[in-house]
């Protein structure tokens, strides 16, 4: 029976470091990625169905588009929470069907069994058509629990031509799921898996050249929980497939990822990354600390110099952003200077700080659960000076601790010598063009005005580009997106230490 589907994607909080909102205004977009979950459960819908998305963190909710639905599809992480619940409550309200998935629900169904028609947990290519078979005889579960894991190389092109595609920063595309690794702290292997799964060549090869012939040309991220899982794959058929195609095509867009340290081992692997158009890579380091890794069973950091794996990277062609944390039970009394100083000499400029959270199902929620220090449910903002759990710190010294090690970081100052000590360990590759675009024309005038005019810490801009002009003026470019990045944070920062204030009581 033909429906139609209208597919929600809640808004993320406005003030988290992850949202890069004030950065996203220096190029006149809304927001930084669209909602590839749900582009690829619009592909897996029925080909006769009536189909809408609209995301929130774009665009408004219309009652008209409400009403116009049969079904009201949702798909969220726990960050989202607050916008998903919202979403339920108008389209109850309106007698609509509510149809839920993702980790959010994934996670804590149990939350939603009374607002909430039908959850289709775990993976959408494995339960999403179990689902759809029974809504057709008329008896669709309230509940449908996760099946396994599904096989990507059955997954169909995400349905990328439903979204708005020029209000989006950069756009998205996943070759992976899955990690070999088990931190104490990550859901990933809960939803996802250890082993990884991958899609083939030809499937990744086929959602570029969808996002090409609708007119992109821009950054794509690779979404994979760690794009190196499966290297072999990776080496002998995905990127030899990247580098042809980016050849081809006159290298169009440029790829990012997360993948985890021991990149930094194999040069041969960073090589091709890099031949096939990657310049970034998000990677998580979480502290210095040897005793923190190995509490929090990060076997691929422990004993391992941090500092030259980045380095390493760094010098292959690959800007690092690091993601940190701070709240374990090893992390001694000095863990914020030390955590500073490293990295302030990594040279890392989007260095994601948080503090540590538990998310529920984690071996480390259920080790905090059985020592009953849990105190509320995990929100997936790491950022926002929340922790779900009593920390082994005394909580007022770790949050102090927290916003001394966010306001040194983010200030321009400590950008400034963050950007020195990269110009020193990058080396950018030959074949690494800079197209000059009018939106890039553009952020660099705002950036003048807004950053190098009117903002506190002006100085600090100027002595950044005159250094970077002096010593690499190649990476000029870079430098002036790394500015706008530091503005976000600082910006960031701001509204988030008033949080910090009413949290101790002392504002």
């Amino acid at each position: 029976m033909k429906k139609r589907a209208l597919l929600v994607y809640p808004s993320y909080p406005p003030h988290t470091f992850w949202s890069f909102k004030y950065a996203l205004k220096f190029i006149r977009k809304s927001s930084t990625f669209p909602p590839l979950g749900l582009l690829t459960v619009a592909a897996l819908l029925p080909p006769d169905w009536e189909v809408r998305l609209v995301d929130l963190n774009i665009e408004p909710l219309r009652e008209r588009d409400l009403l116009w639905a049969d079904l009201v599809m949702i798909s969220a992480m726990a960050v989202q929470r607050t916008s998903a619940e919202g979403v339920i409550r108008r389209a109850k309200a309106l007698g609509k069907t509510v149809v839920a998935g993702g980790p959010l629900f994934t996670m804590h169904f149990e939350e939603f069994e009374d607002t909430v028609d039908h959850q289709v947990l775990g993976e959408a290519e494995v339960n999403l058509g179990r689902f759809l078979k029974d809504l057709e005889r008329g008896k669709a579960k309230r509940i449908y629990p996760p099946m396994g894991f599904a096989e990507l190389e059955k997954t169909p092109v995400p349905r990328f031509e439903l979204i708005k595609i020029k209000r989006y920063a950069s756009m998205n595309v996943q070759f992976s799921r899955g990690c070999p690794y088990n931190c104490e702290f990550c859901d990933i292997p809960l939803l996802y898996g250890h082993k990884p799964r991958t899609k083939s060549a030809r499937q990744v090869i086929a959602e570029l050249e969808a996002l090409y012939h609708l007119g992109w040309r821009g950054g794509v991220f690779f979404v994979d929980d760690n794009f190196i899982g499966n290297r072999k794959k990776l080496k002998e058929e995905i990127l030899p497939a990247l580098i042809r195609w980016s050849r081809f095509r006159d290298y169009p867009f440029r790829f990012f990822t997360e993948a985890s340290l021991n990149l930094s081992d194999d040069e041969e692997l960073m090589n091709m990354m890099v031949e096939a158009g990657f310049d970034e890579v998000f990677v998580g380091i979480e502290t210095p600390n040897p005793e923190s890794l190995k509490e929090a069973h990060k076997t691929q950091n422990y004993r391992r110099d941090l500092l030259k794996a980045i380095e390493k990277i760094h010098s292959h062609g690959l800007v690092v952003q690091g993601g940190f944390i701070l709240g374990f039970d090893s992390d001694p009394p000095n863990i914020f200077d030390s955590m500073v100083e490293f990295i302030q000499k990594t040279g890392i400029i989007t260095a994601m700080v948080g503090l540590l959270q538990a998310p529920k199902g984690t071996k480390l929620y259920q080790k905090l659960k059985q020592q009953g220090r849990l105190i509320k449910e995990f929100v997936d903002n790491n950022t926002d000076f929340s922790i779900n759990f009593i920390p082994r710190m005394d909580y007022k010294k770790l949050l102090l601790g927290y916003k001394k090690v966010v306001e040194k970081l983010y200030s321009p100052e400590g950008l400034y010598q963050r950007i020195i000590a990269f110009i020193k360990t990058y080396r950018p590759v030959a074949r690494a063009r800079y197209r000059l675009t009018a939106e890039r024309l553009w952020a660099f005038i705002r950036s003048i005005f807004v950053i190098g005019i009117f903002d506190r810490g002006r100085k600090y801009y100027w002595k950044s580009l005159l250094k970077t002009l002096l010593k690499k003026p190649g990476l000029l470019p870079l430098t002036v997106t790394f500015e706008i990045y530091g503005y976000h944070f600082r910006k960031i920062y701001r509204a988030q230490a008033r949080k910090i204030k009413e949290i101790l009581g002392t504002g």
